[in-house]
């Protein structure tokens, strides 16, 4: 029989499902049929941000901590205290402080946040070279081959590493183990924090029927509230559905939802998506200091960027702007928006609202870019009636006449610099 059960304290194994650790007693036993044939992961590291400072000031633990900006800034992350007065991630900091005016507030420290990254993804690539980050803090996993080599099969393999980060790193995460990439990240949510959750290829579809459209990938608030209007409430309901119906109505993205509901998706991981950031960047023949010849500069550069994130498939919700002075002290700012973008107006738009502030003094240097970038597809963002779509479908076509007729056949009316 293949291993059905095992401890999460000492990491016993076993063929047969049990309440309590039959070697140390422990009542954290995951049992299922299909435990030891499961290969697919996806590890989501639990109020990362929050969680590395309550680890560095013992004194937070119980208190409501949240890492963010100032009052015209956001919420980046929330502890799970936070969370409970209504705190959410990329929620305006004064709503939050409104929500949960007791918190404390931390201005983030990504220098701290990357190196406590390196050290658990360091230690998840002994395990395997297929491991695709989705930012700082979570990733998915293929173990899948990996068995023999390091002496057990993927769910005790994970569960020694969930085990040896609490244990050398001091922080908890989530996974999720599964068939696929959809249903193994379904899977890291269902018992955060600290969780460890299995969904076998037998039960997924009968888990999917009831929940709420809104947890497909790609599927955002505006999008959700089309389906549902549409008579697509459920996952079920679109599982229900007829393919052809789908696409007729929704196009490509009718296809994907009826894989998904089905329970199917044949995305492999892939490392070369390994990726936190992109960004582009140019430097002046002269120093610039005015807002109207800062932005002329920075819109070819969003164009650029944005351009190759549609062509690799990426979105982000992290903006960063980069400034280099006259003498040579580098300036970054950067801001959360509320859903991941890929469009050079919406980084423009931010780009420029970053800017605002920094006017005044010469520049030499000017760059955008996208931090904790995400696969467009898994990214939340509304497919109908938004600024963001309506500016995603005109840079599509773009692309493919620029495709066609070289880089010259579209120009924007801003990127004509006055002579």
């Amino acid at each position: 029989m293949a291993i059905q059960s095992l401890c999460r304290d000492c990491l016993w194994t076993g063929e047969v499902q049990q309440r309590r650790c039959p070697l140390c007693a422990s009542p954290r036993m995951m049992n299922h049929a299909e435990l030891g044939q499961l290969t697919m992961a996806h590890l989501d590291c639990d109020a990362f941000y929050a969680s590395v400072e309550k680890r560095d000031r013992p004194e937070l633990r119980d208190k409501p901590v949240i890492i963010g900006g100032g009052k015209r800034g956001v919420v980046s992350t929330a502890c799970y205290v936070a969370r409970l007065y209504g705190v959410g991630s990329a929620m305006p900091m004064f709503k939050a402080l409104k929500a949960c005016p007791e918190a404390v507030v931390i201005k983030p420290d990504f220098a701290k946040y990357q190196h406590e990254s390196a050290r658990i993804f360091g230690a998840v690539g002994q395990l395997t070279p297929l491991v695709q980050t989705l930012s700082l803090d979570e990733a998915w996993i293929d173990l899948s081959g990996t068995e023999r080599l390091n002496g057990g099969c993927a769910a005790w393999q994970l569960a020694r590493l969930q085990k040896w980060i609490e244990e050398e790193v001091g922080l908890t995460v989530s996974i999720g183990l599964a068939p696929n990439r959809f249903l193994a990240k379904i899977a890291s949510e269902l018992d955060k924090p600290r969780g460890f959750s299995v969904i076998g290829k037998t039960e997924a579809k009968a888990l999917l029927a009831p929940r709420p459209v809104k947890i497909l990938p790609g599927v955002g608030p505006v999008f959700s509230q089309q389906l549902r209007s549409d008579g697509f409430a459920t996952v079920g309901d679109l599982a229900n559905a007829d393919v052809k119906d789908l696409i007729r109505r929704y196009g490509e993205s009718g296809l994907r939802l009826h894989e998904l509901s089905h329970a199917r998706d044949s995305r492999p991981v892939n490392p070369d998506h390994d990726r936190r950031g992109m960004s582009a960047e140019t430097t002046f023949n002269e120093d610039f200091s005015d807002r109207e010849a800062l932005e002329a500069e920075l819109w070819p550069l969003c164009e650029k960027l944005a351009s190759k994130a549609r062509r690799d498939g990426v979105s982000s919700r992290v903006i960063v702007l980069k400034l280099r002075r006259t003498d040579f002290k580098i300036v970054t700012r950067r801001i959360t928006l509320p859903d991941p973008v890929q469009t050079a107006r919406a980084l423009f738009n931010a780009g420029r609202d970053l800017l605002r502030p920094e006017l005044g003094i010469p520049y030499r240097l000017i760059g955008i870019g996208m931090a904790d970038v995400v696969d467009a597809h898994d990214a939340p963002a509304g497919l109908f009636q938004t600024e963001e779509t309506r500016a995603l479908k005109t840079e599509t076509a773009i692309d493919a006449l620029r495709a066609k007729f070289g880089s010259n056949a579209v120009v924007a009316g801003r990127a004509l610099k006055k002579p």
